[in-house]
């Protein structure tokens, strides 16, 4: 089993590839390539800033977007409801009629 300092089938330890660079002090490196690879982090950061602003607005209209859809339900059973009372009441009031007609 490898140990904490074996290498992987590249020749590069399996957490060497995930370690970040600080371009300040990294040694050999032009200030041509550091200032390249600040303004790849830049590029990268803002359009990772956009994604996450697209998200939100994404994750807020499906939100607002059940809020809604609850809502009209929830009016259109009221509305219902107050219907179904009407026409008990109406049929109600014909069965009044029928019974004082046929009296």
């Amino acid at each position: 089993p490898p140990g904490p300092g074996a290498t992987g089938k590249s020749g590069v330890s399996p957490a060497a590839f995930a370690q970040r660079i600080d371009p300040r002090r990294e040694p050999g490196l032009s200030p041509e390539q550091r200032l390249h690879m600040e303004q790849v982090e830049r590029a990268l950061r803002r359009r990772l800033r956009g994604r996450n602003v697209l998200l939100a607005l994404g994750i807020g209209a499906v939100t607002a977007g059940i809020y809604a859809y609850t809502f009209y339900s929830v009016s259109q059973e009221r509305f219902l409801d107050d219907l179904e009372q009407e026409v008990e009441a109406a049929r109600e009031r014909a069965r009044e009629r029928a019974q004082s007609a046929a009296s």
